[in-house]
């Protein structure tokens, strides 16, 4: 998956993770406020953002009435998740148009790997108790272990939010390097559920933590809590990337996940990461939105791009 080389950690210092997560509130609020503002995306452009947007998406199903059927149906949307003539009249037809990821619960990961054969669409699994995180640290580990055996090729991974709401850190930084060394070659992806960690500061530190411990990705939360991923949030763990690789000279993924649906929201992180980070991180290896709805969205606006008018949401078929 990679273009460059994987996280491989560092020893954690509590005083650099301390230095880095004074938060200016009001400021953090105030960058983010301009984000979907302060640029415009029109016309050919916003076709173009969009159809990458698509290959930067990990297309998720985490319902408690997933069926093989129902997997099967999405790793069919995953390897053409636009309409045939939609990528024509873009004059796409050629450009192998795919999704970054299928994100499943770990039981369900040989059913899209054999669905996904020969496409070179990984397979992400959620592990370690997802989404709560409430369950034997053992059982974790074993969780991942399966996972990989059954050809998961990255791994959503929630920590506990004890370890934070405690100031743990060395807890939660050993924790993270278990999982990590569970993962082998898989790729992982830090969960923070920042939406239960109640301050921006323990978002920062927790990010600091978690790429310290060597994850590949830090991601904003599972989906199921009451807030999800939103720009202050993000802001806060993607400067938090940037001084970590300044620091430690390893590029660390972003994975905003929850309430991202429309095409505007999509646009407005593919902002956030191109004016924070840079091109580098609108690519696949480097940026994924955790998604189960928006791609429904997308392939309805590039629908109005090349017909000038909106489709019912039917037409835009989500497998």
């Amino acid at each position: 998956m990679t273009q460059h080389p994987r996280n491989a950690g560092i020893p954690l210092d509590m005083g650099l993770v301390c230095d880095h997560s004074r938060i200016n509130l009001s400021a953090v609020e105030r960058r983010a406020g301009t984000m979907d503002k302060r640029r415009s995306i029109k016309q050919a452009w916003q076709a173009a953002w969009l159809l990458k947007a698509i290959t930067c998406m990990d297309l998720t199903t985490l319902a408690g009435d997933d069926t093989p059927g129902k997997v099967h149906r999405l790793a069919l949307k995953a390897r053409q998740p636009v309409r045939s003539d939609i990528l024509k009249a873009l004059g796409m037809t050629d450009a192998c148009i795919q999704v970054g990821a299928v994100c499943v619960y770990h039981n369900r990961v040989k059913e899209v790997v054999a669905a996904l054969k020969g496409s070179h669409i990984p397979v992400a699994a959620v592990s370690t108790g997802f989404p709560a995180g409430q369950t034997p640290h053992d059982q974790k580990l074993r969780e991942i272990e399966q996972s990989v055996r059954d050809g998961a090729a990255e791994i959503d991974i929630v920590i506990s939010r004890e370890h934070v709401l405690r100031g743990n850190w060395q807890a939660l930084y050993d924790e993270i390097k278990d999982f990590r060394q569970a993962c082998g070659d898989a790729h992982m992806k830090t969960i923070l559920a920042t939406g239960e960690l109640e301050t921006l500061r323990n978002v920062a530190k927790a990010s600091w933590v978690a790429m310290m411990a060597g994850s590949d990705f830090i991601k904003t939360s599972t989906g199921k809590e009451p807030v999800n991923a939103t720009l202050p949030v993000s802001l806060v763990m993607v400067r938090a990337i940037r001084e970590y690789e300044h620091i430690a000279g390893f590029k660390v993924g972003f994975k905003p996940a929850g309430g991202i649906r429309t095409a505007k929201d999509a646009l407005a992180w593919q902002i956030l990461m191109k004016e924070e980070l840079g091109n580098d991180w609108l690519q696949p290896d480097l940026f994924r939105f955790g998604a189960s709805s928006l791609l429904g969205d997308i392939e309805r606006q590039l629908s109005h791009h090349v017909t000038g008018r909106y489709a019912a949401i039917h037409h835009m078929p989500m497998g």
